[in-house]
């Protein structure tokens, strides 16, 4: 792929550091903050559904969603179809059989939106109420290639070049990675990146492991967004005001039911992400989950002018050695197909609304010792542009 460096023009690194606090008695007016919390993000629903994953799924009114406390949504005509969709490189399409987990249980009704109800014990697992269901940042900076053990969190990810870009498509394949300890995870995704520090725009997506924010260790999809370096702005799916739901068959931190097998059936998750009619769409397969709408950004209501793909771990070093959670399958970029988990078809959109393969990408992996990244050759249809990244962790080169 013409690869001649591995300096990291911006990479957004970001990691929830909160410490369970169960047991522990709340004040009077921490009580009534968490009430008040739960009341705004579960809002009344015309059903709900008891998910044999331990989810309530609540299915809201699409006008009364989580995303219309946005002070800048209170008047907001909802978009209920892109105006247009990219045109494709890959023309065929693949069938998708994947399926959330609470799907067994029931369907909502028309003309309303499955959301993932919070339960208080999410929010008490929390570093602190306030800071429910949103990243702390941590960055690189230009020209890191080594780790640094006090920064907490390793990755293994594919860059473009600064350019440019209206969004992406790609496949994820679907790995439930093993996380050592509730306030680390595991996670996959891309991030499409405008401006700089903190007026950083980021929109992100993807699948997670992340006990401390769901309470078990299901891969989960996940959104996300900021538009101030995650200082005071953004969060995970519906935990604040801001992404806005279409879709009454797929809830972003749903769990999933297919996970991918070592040497065995391999599943994957086509997503893409791109602007249409000023707004930010996310589609599963064939389905419209949402969109990110543009006035809720600075940067990013224009355009991104970076995009990055791959895998993210926190380790927290207990103690004192490196921790066994695993990125993607748990197994090195080098084992290959049906062993080291990959990401396929990796294309963007131009200004022409064209999807194209991304030229001159470059790899970085933060700590080659535990997790490992590399290009897969092109040609292939089937393939296009991939990579395949992940790793054990702690082994006898990552103590």
């Amino acid at each position: 792929m013409g690869i001649v460096g591995y300096t990291v023009a911006l990479v957004v690194i970001t990691v929830i550091v909160s410490p369970c606090v169960y047991g522990k008695q709340l004040s009077d007016q921490q009580e009534i903050k968490v009430q008040r919390l739960l009341k705004r993000l579960n809002k009344p629903a015309h059903k709900s559904i008891k998910s044999e994953d331990g989810d309530i799924i609540d299915c809201v009114p699409i006008s009364n969603q989580p995303a219309f406390d946005h002070p800048l949504l209170k008047n907001h005509t909802i978009q209920m179809r892109p105006s247009f969709i990219p045109e494709a490189t890959y023309a065929k399409k693949e069938a998708m059989d994947i399926t959330q987990v609470w799907h067994k249980s029931g369907v909502c009704p028309d003309n309303t939106v499955p959301i993932r109800r919070t339960k208080k014990e999410d929010i008490l697992r929390a570093k602190s109420i306030e800071s429910f269901g949103k990243k702390t940042h941590r960055s690189l900076g230009k020209g890191t290639r080594q780790s640094n053990p006090g920064e907490g969190h390793e990755y293994a990810i594919m860059n473009s070049r600064d350019g440019n870009y209206y969004g992406t498509k790609f496949e994820i394949n679907m790995w439930r990675p093993e996380v050592e300890v509730p306030n680390e995870f595991s996670l996959a995704q891309t991030w499409l990146v405008s401006g700089s520090g903190y007026d950083t725009n980021t929109i992100e997506a993807g699948l997670q492991v992340c006990p401390i924010l769901y309470g078990d260790s299901n891969l989960r999809l996940f959104v996300y967004w900021t538009r101030d370096y995650y200082q005071s702005t953004g969060c995970y799916n519906t935990g604040c005001s801001g992404f806005v739901q279409t879709s009454k068959t797929i809830t972003p931190g749903g769990s999933f039911a297919q996970i991918s097998q070592y040497d065995g059936v391999q599943y994957g998750l086509p997503m893409l992400i791109w602007k249409s009619s000023g707004n930010w769409w996310l589609m599963i397969g064939e389905e419209y989950v949402g969109y990110w709408p543009g006035n809720i950004f600075t940067s990013l209501g224009d355009r991104a002018t970076k995009v990055q793909w791959g895998g993210e771990i926190v380790n927290q070093r207990t103690d004192g050695r490196h921790t066994n959670t695993d990125m993607g399958s748990g197994h090195f970029a080098d084992e290959w197909y049906k062993k080291a988990s990959y990401f396929r078809k990796l294309e963007t959109v131009d200004g022409a609304n064209t999807l194209r393969e991304p030229q001159g990408l470059y790899p970085y992996a933060s700590n080659g010792n535990c997790y490992t990244i590399k290009a897969g050759d092109t040609g292939s249809s089937y393939w296009g542009q991939h990579f395949f990244y992940g790793g054990p962790g702690r082994n006898a080169n990552c103590l």
